[in-house]
């Protein structure tokens, strides 16, 4: 005779959420491995400048690629993978390859951009072109 095995909607709850979580996971790794995430950032403007924020820990400065090409500025770096010999217990700390693309909507200085990178953070300072000043042309009458 089979033992019979009461129904408990706890159990069949967890089971669903382990089910979900397994399924969150998979899927994040498989976009990790075939994406480039956003780089978060702030930006910020004076009347002189624009400045952009952004926070790339464990990245070295030399890793940072920074360029100005027309009026796109683009940041990107690579945050190295963590350790693949140990067992996590938690893997919360984003890695892999991060971008950011900006249109700025004012001219810059390009010769004058600094960057700067201190405890993990690029900072870049953009100054605005100064504006071209209209030029009057004095018009002749002919005789």
């Amino acid at each position: 005779m089979p033992a019979t095995v009461r129904w408990s909607p706890r159990r069949e709850l967890l089971s669903l959420r382990e089910a979900m979580d397994r399924l969150l996971e998979e899927s994040l790794a498989e976009a990790r491995m075939h994406k480039e995430a956003r780089l978060p950032i702030d930006v910020y403007t004076t009347p002189s400048e624009i400045v952009v924020i952004a926070a790339v820990p464990g990245v070295s400065p030399d890793d940072v690629e920074v360029t100005l090409e027309g009026d796109m500025l683009t940041i990107r770096a690579e945050i190295p993978a963590p350790l693949e010999n140990v067992e996590y217990l938690f893997q919360e700390r984003p890695y892999g390859r991060f971008s950011r693309a900006l249109t700025l909507n004012v001219p810059i200085d390009a010769d004058n951009i600094e960057a700067s990178f201190e405890h993990g953070v690029l900072t870049l300072t953009l100054p605005k072109a100064s504006p071209s000043k209209p030029k009057t042309i004095k018009v002749k009458a002919k005789a």
